[in-house]
């Protein structure tokens, strides 16, 4: 009795009977709001750092516009930003490193939070990205325990590589994301030198009420460039704001960096069939099978006039929609839907939206009243509720989401394919001998501090299944023996 491990409860104290699966409609959801112990496990992450971000906190902005290139887009969408070639839109731009706090050097081995404002005709469009088409995890339930494990030891205050590989090595589905991270492209050059991805898989509907599935691709006009790890260590130490000074600069004397979109475009159907869950965010979508098809092109060229004021008080979420485009199935993305809001709400207030950056171009009428910081007038001696017949905005049920089938018992299911080893082989075999080297270098160098054997053995069976040369070589660096039970 004494070796019983505890079980995991909610703050209630109620037993939790899967903490790795959200409770979804069928294998592929959407997500339950029933699910109280995902939205308890989100909602207090949320609220976890006073005042910066959770994630995301170190970073830098810049406002430009967004300008359409391809008169055919409206074929696929009724977005009225990307209706017409040539249509420009005003937006504001935030990239930042992830895990590390306000202090974090830019030049640290970790992703890059590509984060996109387009201020349309219909309201503000938000595209939260990262420079990586994928992710580590890929249901939100499972997002704060990722992110607790690259934060700081709660005894020692430090950072620490056993909890990073601890979770990570129990984590398959995070090899993916961990074999990108690790390669050249994991630390960027510059903010300008990296491409931004949506990630998610996203809908897209037309004038006749069409839908399709949406890869965003931002393709950096500049070139995608990595640093040399000796000289990112440098820069770390000596210029630990290098990026943000970087692009800074770059606008400043009027070199302005752009971005190309590109989008491949899944046939709704295909959903069904396709070999891999376009939902699964730990996946990609094969360029072969689906094409990059240009959209337009984004440019940043004006600075901020004050970094707090645009760049920390920005906020972003997955849910600032507009018609024509709309969110999948993907669980990672239902999470996000919520706690993205969830977390200005805490952080900026409850009317985060009425701050300048955030501010819509268009007018916004809504019957949400009162709460910290209302500046816009409050809606003055408008009607507070709906329905009524004081003349106040009505619905328009012309903008409602496009039906989708849900099907399936309502549970913590989860994703059906295991199969974390086939794509980052790939990846892997995809590398020349010389990336294959640099690669194999940079785990082992991550890992060597980590204390426990076992951690590393579990991640190096990890390896030797994607690819039986890297566990190898993984190990050898290490002075470890890939387990025999792998082989």
């Amino acid at each position: 009795m004494g070796n019983e491990k505890k079980r995991i409860t909610t703050a209630s104290g109620a037993p939790v009977g899967d903490n790795q699966n959200s409770i979804t409609a069928g294998e592929r959801g959407p997500t339950l709001v029933q699910d109280v112990h995902f939205l308890e496990k989100i909602a207090h992450f949320d609220r976890e750092r006073i005042p910066e971000r959770v994630v995301h906190a170190k970073g830098a902005g810049a406002f430009g516009y967004f300008e359409v290139t391809n008169d055919e887009i409206s074929k696929y969408t009724k977005a009225d930003f990307l209706s017409d070639k040539g249509k420009r839109t005003e937006m504001f731009a935030r990239f930042s490193t992830v895990a590390g706090e306000q202090g974090f050097a830019d030049t640290v081995r970790d992703p890059r939070g590509f984060a996109l404002k387009f201020y349309t005709d219909e309201g503000n469009y938000d595209m939260v990205g990262n420079n990586t088409p994928l992710f580590f995890v890929r249901d939100a339930i499972k997002f704060p325990d990722f992110i607790h494990s690259q934060k700081r030891n709660p005894r020692t205050g430090l950072k620490d590589k056993d909890m990073v590989w601890d979770f990570w090595s129990q984590s398959p589905e995070s090899l993916h994301q961990i074999t990108y991270l690790h390669g050249d492209r994991g630390i960027p050059a510059t903010y300008r030198h990296m491409n931004g991805y949506g990630s998610h898989t996203y809908k897209w509907v037309n004038e006749q009420g069409e839908a399709y599935w949406i890869k965003y691709h931002f393709i950096s006009d500049q070139g995608v460039k990595g640093l040399d790890v000796d000289v990112a260590d440098e820069l770390a130490g000596k210029e630990p704001d290098y990026h943000r000074e970087d692009l800074y600069n770059a606008i400043e004397k009027g070199d302005s960096p752009s971005w190309t979109l590109y989008v491949q475009i899944i046939p709704y159907a295909d959903y069904k069939t396709y070999k891999w869950d376009i939902f699964d965010v730990t996946k990609t979508v094969s360029h072969k099978d689906y094409p990059l098809i240009e959209v337009g092109k984004m440019v940043l060229n004006r600075n901020p006039e004050n970094f707090f004021a645009d760049v920390e008080q920005a906020a972003f979420s997955p849910a600032n929609l507009v018609p024509g485009i709309e969110t999948s199935p993907d669980k990672m993305l239902q999470g996000r839907l919520f706690s993205y809001s969830d977390t200005q709400r805490y952080r900026l207030g409850t009317n985060h939206q009425q701050i300048p950056v955030n501010r819509p171009k268009v007018e916004t009428n809504h019957y949400q009243r009162d709460g910290y910081m209302a500046v816009d007038g409050n809606g003055g001696g408008d009607p507070v509720y709906e329905p009524n017949t004081i003349n106040g905005p009505v619905e328009d049920r012309s903008v409602n989401v496009s039906p989708f089938d849900v099907d399936g018992m309502a549970d913590s299911v989860s994703y059906t394919s295991d199969d974390h080893y086939t794509q980052p082989g790939d990846l892997y075999r995809l590398m020349s001998e010389d990336e294959k080297a640099r690669l194999v270098q940079n785990f082992a160098d991550h890992m060597r501090p980590v204390t426990r054997d076992d951690i590393k053995l579990r991640q190096i069976e990890h390896f030797y299944k994607a690819d039986p040369d890297w566990g190898e070589r993984v190990a050898k660096e290490l002075g470890l023996a890939v387990p025999t039970g792998v082989k």
